[in-house]
Parts: structure tokens; C-alpha cells; sequence
């Protein structure tokens, strides 16, 4: 696919652009369809917005009529209109001078191949979103991550990896026992980085999911997809977390191990792509390992979490998804949190504590007595109330059919405690009452500079009930107890995303960024005064985009 120049012209028509997997049969007639229109100008009133766009232009629709009485629903959860598209946003407010540089977001952007739909959110091909910021102007694109799965689903016209929720349909009974050797291999397992997207410490970007092979490299000027970043070590694997914890020196996973059940705790220096080992844990409960989507660190200790909500072979292998998909609930086998010291390795706490569910670990800590000793650790998450239905409820059939009820499940900032004097069991509150954010708590974000210290803001999505989604955006203040809200009525906002001040000194000093689908199915960009959480700009997209997942910001050099 051409990359993108950077010295012609958009042009928004009234002409609406195909299915996206016919894009490339569309931009064959792109050059006839062109010519005609300078005798139908007044028929397409052209309207010119300079930035840059593919070797040929393309074609961006703006909402009609037809449109907007098709579309007066959001687009969160339809799949993105088109492939691509870049050009600057018309700023409503002032947008801060120091904000110089790129935020990028990662999601489910594509839910459907031809006539079929995708079942799960977390099913769709990957669609990254591009935010840039420069001396107060804003410029948007977006594009597809061309993974093998999205490729090979484009040519096909079928799903031809395992997805969250999606298995391919097998032809025959031959078919169907060569793609279980597949999965034992993880040849079939897709490498569709939906997930999230990490700026590594030696600049390179990198699209992740759960599977290790979907790992893939960006541009994060024109979002080409370079490649796979291929581990150069024999560790291998085929499972991680989704969510490493990266700073300019590191980078720290988990790997779980479905046969031995347990996680192996990998770093790789920043500048190569070699994991090294740390240590392992091996799982205290269960048939398998908890489910390990994040995981947080303090300065010296990487926090391991074990789940009741495990890892299931037998779901793996089924072609229909369980309500659970490829997880099991075991609350008979309790839940755990080990603490793994960073520079031994050697487990220093394992301790049991309540059952939970959880997606998204906001930040750890160490507290430490006045002797400056270390007598626990602190661990906060998005803590789903111990119920797993969550899982279901993002299926996108029942994203897409809100009825006014109040069907979302509870969440609260959980804040795990686990002393480090040998006792065998850890705690497990609420860090605030959760009627501060609506019981909603999820995409959580912080200040970068406080990973693995002792912090005080976070911000995450909250709930305005009733609703199916978080529906709003929430500061949590852990000391005072307390959150700032911000709604848009029918809007669902994305993961709120916290970019510091250069040389600020207060922890809130800087601003939020979150993208935005509206009621009316169009979307916006916003940006909120970090400290009083009051909008200071937003800007509209040129259609709505549909919900995305985890983002991480690219300052410039």
C-alpha cells in the first residue's frame, strides 16, 4: 500500500466509499471518477483541506443526508468506514503550545468480513489512530495494521486465524484435525495487534496483543506497518501479557505457561530484542494460570497477579465460544498475588487474597516504615467486583443494544496490599468509594513519571448510570478520596491519556486526551486540563471512528 507524502491535497465528496475490503478495487477508478469532477462541481461541492494523503487521493465522505438518518447511532461499534485517512482538524478552544508530539491509539477498529459479523469487541482487525500535535495545530489519520490475519482476511474474504471469540470455519474434518495441530503449534493463533501500542526505549513503536507473534512494528509518523519485532531468544512461548511495562531503560513481561502452570518474568534492555529471564512463579491454585492482561511494578519488585479466572484448553480447542470464551471461572481455587524481586528473581511474598476480576493494573508501590524498610507493597487496578460477566458484556451485540437499563457491571479502584512480613494472606479494598465514579472503572492511565511510586491521580472511564459502557471520563484523587467527572450524554469516551507538562513539578500538571463517539454518530478529539479536569479543545473528526482499546504518546525530537 503507497505510504503517505506529505505535500498534497485531501478532498472531501459526497461519494460514499465501499466496503473496506474492496478499497483497492475503488482506487482503481479513482483517476476517471477525478476527471469528472470538474463538470460536476456543483453537484459535489468540493471542499479542500490540505495535508497529506496517499499517492492517490483519498476519498473522504462527509456525513449526508442519507448518512446521517442511517448512522444516528454510534459508531463506536461499527467498523471503521474506510482504510485510511489523514488530514487536520478544525481546533474548537486552544490546544497548549508545549504539547508537541503524536498520540497513538490501538483498537478493534474492522467487525465484519463481507455479510459476516464479528461476535467480541476484542474480535475486530486492528485500526490505529493517530493524533499530532505541533505549535497548536492538530492532524488526525488513521489506518489499518496489516497483520498476516487482516491480510489474509482481505484476500479471503473469511477469517483465517483464531481470534478472540472467532475460529475459522474448517471445509472439512481433515481441515479441522490440521487446524488443531495449528493451534498446538500456534501457527494458527492470530497475530492481530489490536491491543495496545508501546514506544520502546530505543524510539521504536510496537503494536501488541496476547499472542506473542502479534507484535508488530509502526511508523509512527505515516502508520506503515514495518514488520514483526521477531524476540531474538530461545524463551519462547506463544502467550504474554498484553500490557508490558516499558520506560526508556526496559521492558518487563509476563509469559504464562499453560503446561506447568506458572509465569515466567522476562526484561529486555531497551535497543535489543532479547528477553531475559528474571524468574518464574508457579500458579498456587487451578488447572491453569490466572489470566495475566496486565500487571504492575513498584522500583523493586514485579507484582505477579493469579486469577480465578483461568486460562482453559478445552475452550481453546471449541469452535463456538463460551460464555467465558477462552477462560474458566475456578473460584474454588482462589486467588493469589506474588511479589518477585527484580534483581534476584527470588519470590518474596505469595499470598492469597480475595477473589477479583480484572483487566487493567493502574499503578504499584512500596510502603515503607520510618526506618525507610520496605513492609509492603501497594497494587491498584480496575477491579470488576469479582464477576466475570464483564466478559460477556462486551460482546457487540449487546454493545450495540442499549434499552436504557442499567446493565453494566459494578467496578471499583481495587488496591491490593500485600505485606512482605511473611503473612499468608493480603488485602483487598476499595482506594475510594466507588459512587465517586458511578461504580464504572476502566482504561486507566497515569502520570509516567510515578510508575512504581507513590502516586495520587489516576484517570480512567467511568459510569453515568444506567448504561452498558463506561460513559465517562474520571480523575481519581487517592488522597482526598475523591473524582472529577466528565460526561457528554450518549457519548462513549476512550481511554483517557495523561501527557505531563515538560518540566512540570505538580503530578496533574499536563493534559488529557481521549477520543470520543457521539450520539449522533460522529466523533471528536478532546483535551482536558489535567489538573481541574476542564476542557480546554476538542476537534471533529471527519466521521465517526469506532471505539478503540490503549494508546502511549510519541513526544517530539
Amino acid at each position: 500500500m503507497a505510504s503517505f507524502a506529505s505535500s498534497t491535497t485531501k478532498i472531501y465528496c459526497n461519494k460514499i466509499l465501499p466496503d473496506m475490503f474492496d478499497h483497492g478495487k475503488h482506487e482503481s477508478h479513482l483517476g476517471s471518477k477525478l476527471k469528472n469532477n470538474e463538470k460536476n462541481k456543483k453537484k459535489l461541492d468540493l471542499k479542500l483541506v490540505t495535508k497529506v494523503a496517499s499517492q492517490l487521493p483519498v476519498i473522504v465522505p462527509p456525513p449526508d443526508q442519507e448518512v446521517i438518518n442511517k448512522e444516528k447511532k454510534l459508531a463506536a461499534w461499527t467498523s471503521v468506514r474506510q482504510e485510511r485517512w489523514e488530514g487536520e482538524l478544525v481546533v474548537e478552544g486552544e490546544l497548549p503550545l508545549w504539547l508537541n508530539g503524536t498520540y497513538l491509539r490501538n483498537g478493534p477498529g474492522q467487525w465484519h468480513i463481507g455479510d459476516y459479523n464479528f461476535r467480541h469487541l476484542f474480535d475486530g482487525y486492528a485500526t490505529l489512530v493517530r493524533l499530532h500535535f505541533e505549535n497548536g495545530r492538530l492532524i488526525m489519520g488513521h489506518r489499518q495494521i496489516e497483520s498476516e490475519a487482516y491480510k489474509a482476511a482481505k484476500s479471503s474474504k473469511k477469517i483465517c486465524y483464531r481470534e478472540f471469540s472467532e475460529v475459522p470455519k474448517a471445509d472439512n474434518f481433515l481441515s479441522y484435525i490440521g487446524d488443531m495441530a495449528k493451534l498446538l503449534s500456534g501457527a494458527s493463533l492470530t497475530d492481530n495487534a489490536n491491543t495496545g501500542v508501546v514506544k520502546l526505549g530505543d524510539g521504536r513503536v510496537v503494536c501488541l496483543t496476547e499472542t506473542i507473534k502479534g507484535s508488530i512494528v509502526i511508523d509512527p509518523n505515516t502508520l506503515d506497518t514495518i514488520g514483526k519485532f521477531e524476540y531474538s531468544d530461545s524463551l519462547g512461548g506463544l502467550i504474554h501479557s498484553a500490557h508490558p511495562v516499558v520506560t526508556d531503560s526496559e521492558f518487563i513481561t509476563l509469559i504464562p505457561d499453560l503446561i506447568n502452570p506458572g509465569y515466567t518474568v522476562v526484561r529486555m534492555e531497551a535497543g535489543t530484542n532479547e528477553r531475559k529471564y528474571i524468574g518464574r512463579v508457579s500458579c498456587r491454585g487451578g488447572p491453569a494460570p490466572g489470566w495475566v492482561h496486565s500487571f504492575p511494578v513498584t522500583e523493586n519488585y514485579v507484582i505477579v497477579p493469579e486469577m480465578s479466572l483461568r486460562y482453559c484448553a478445552k475452550n481453546l480447542l471449541k469452535a463456538e465460544p463460551t460464555p467465558l470464551y477462552k477462560f474458566e471461572w475456578h473460584p474454588d481455587s482462589k486467588a493469589f498475588v506474588h511479589v518477585m524481586c527484580k534483581a534476584s528473581g527470588n519470590i518474596v511474598a505469595s499470598v492469597e487474597v480475595p477473589l477479583y476480576v480484572t483487566f487493567h493494573f493502574i499503578n504499584g508501590y512500596e510502603e515503607k516504615d520510618e526506618d525507610g524498610r520496605v513492609t509492603a507493597v501497594i497494587a491498584d487496578c480496575c477491579e470488576h467486583s469479582a464477576d466475570t460477566t464483564i466478559l460477556d458484556k462486551l460482546r457487540l451485540e449487546n454493545l450495540r443494544s442499549f434499552n436504557g437499563k442499567d446493565v453494566l457491571p459494578d467496578a471499583r479502584v481495587g488496591r491490593f496490599r500485600i505485606p512482605l512480613d511473611g503473612s499468608p494472606y493480603g488485602e483487598l479494598e476499595a482506594a475510594l468509594d466507588p459512587n465517586e465514579h458511578g461504580k464504572g472503572m476502566d482504561m486507566c492511565s497515569m502520570n509516567p513519571a510515578y510508575l512504581g511510586k507513590k502516586y495520587r491521580y489516576a484517570y480512567a472511564c467511568g459510569a453515568k448510570r444506567p448504561c452498558n459502557f463506561p460513559n465517562t471520563l474520571t480523575k481519581i484523587d487517592l488522597f482526598d478520596k475523591k473524582a472529577k467527572n466528565w460526561y457528554d450524554e450518549g457519548a462513549v469516551p476512550s481511554e483517557p491519556f495523561f501527557v505531563a507538562r515538560p518540566g512540570a513539578t505538580e503530578e496533574d500538571d499536563g493534559v488529557v486526551i481521549s477520543m470520543i463517539s457521539d450520539k449522533n454518530g460522529e466523533g471528536y478529539a478532546l483535551i482536558l486540563d489535567g489538573s481541574t479536569f476542564e476542557e480546554i479543545a476538542r476537534a471533529k473528526f471527519p466521521y465517526g471512528l469506532p471505539y478503540g482499546l490503549h494508546g502511549c504518546w510519541v513526544p517530539k525530537i
